[in-house]
């Protein structure tokens, strides 16, 4: 028979293991990750992690899990990443005042052409005169700057004296010719040339350019023109509409030359160039270019010259 010592002692044992079990068995979650037991490395890297997704890991191929002892063991530290953990930014915000303004109707103002035209031209000793027309407001009706049915050209019938009388065109690159120019055969009216002292005195001068419709032997849209009518004159405007036709496929200019006569003459007094591209004002010229030569006085009625007295 035991002693009531002996029993107690029994008793003290059992409880003991019980509570023991009671311990063992509760999950507690470690307060913090320094009380993990799996951490993360990879293959070569120095450090390990707490924290699976952490940043340090982001660009690596391949995450362990290991145990932080194995870890250790590997001599691998702690990323910095890990210990001094970024702090998150915070961003105040600030209220404005809203403010009502009254909307003032804004003035709409027409922009000019880019390149505005020069009026006068010198070449040597020579010079050449532009003259400007209604502040270089073509004055094309709005329908006729409409694209809807793409780019067209039509020429005036030569009047009674078989002088050329106007061309319109909504000029686009599809227009423009591929080939080289052929040399020109047909004479317009008041054709005397003749060799002067800075070379030919007249050119055969298209309305519209042959660098923009391919228009050459055409009686329609050819007059006599001096080479400073021609060149400079006629030919800076249709370099220019020519330049910004090249740039772009979708780009259209409005685009009218009139040569002026005055009573029975033969030779024109002049042409006016009228031209506006659509859409925008890169292109917006009205000018009227004399046909005259320096040094030279032309007779008007039948294209006769001399040198000036």
């Amino acid at each position: 028979m035991q002693s009531k010592s002996a029993i107690w002692v029994k008793c003290l044992a059992v409880l003991v293991l019980f509570c023991g079990g009671l311990v063992t068995t509760t999950a507690v979650t470690p307060p913090t990750v320094a009380h993990a037991t799996t951490v993360y490395v990879t293959r070569t890297g120095k450090h390990y992690f707490y924290n699976r997704h952490d940043r340090g890991l982001n660009r690596a191929k391949k995450v362990y899990a290991v145990s932080l002892k194995t870890a250790k063991q590997r001599g691998l530290t702690l990323s910095a990443t890990e210990k001094a953990p970024a702090k998150r930014r915070t961003v105040k915000r600030v209220t404005r005042k809203k403010v009502t303004r009254k909307r003032t109707a804004k003035k709409v103002t027409t922009k000019r052409a880019a390149v505005k035209p020069q009026g006068t031209y010198t070449a040597g000793s020579q010079t050449y005169h532009v003259k400007v027309v209604n502040h270089n407001n073509p004055g094309f009706s709005r329908a006729t700057l409409s694209t809807k049915h793409g780019a067209w050209q039509t020429y005036g019938n030569l009047d009674g004296y078989n002088r050329a009388t106007a061309a319109n065109a909504l000029l686009n690159r599809k227009l423009m010719p591929k080939g080289q120019r052929q040399a020109l055969v047909v004479n317009p009216t008041a054709w005397h040339n003749k060799r002067i002292k800075t070379g030919w005195l007249y050119n055969r001068c298209h309305l519209i350019g042959y660098q923009l419709t391919g228009q050459n032997n055409n009686l329609k849209n050819l007059i006599t023109g001096t080479r400073q009518l021609n060149d400079p004159g006629m030919t800076t405007y249709e370099n220019r509409v020519a330049a910004y036709l090249k740039a772009s496929p979708k780009h259209y200019v409005r685009y009218r030359v009139t040569p002026v006569f005055k009573g029975h003459e033969l030779l024109a007094r002049g042409v006016k160039m009228q031209m506006q591209s659509i859409g925008s004002n890169r292109i917006r010229y009205n000018v009227y270019l004399p046909n005259t030569q320096s040094g030279m006085k032309l007779n008007y009625a039948t294209g006769l010259s001399k040198v000036a007295g």
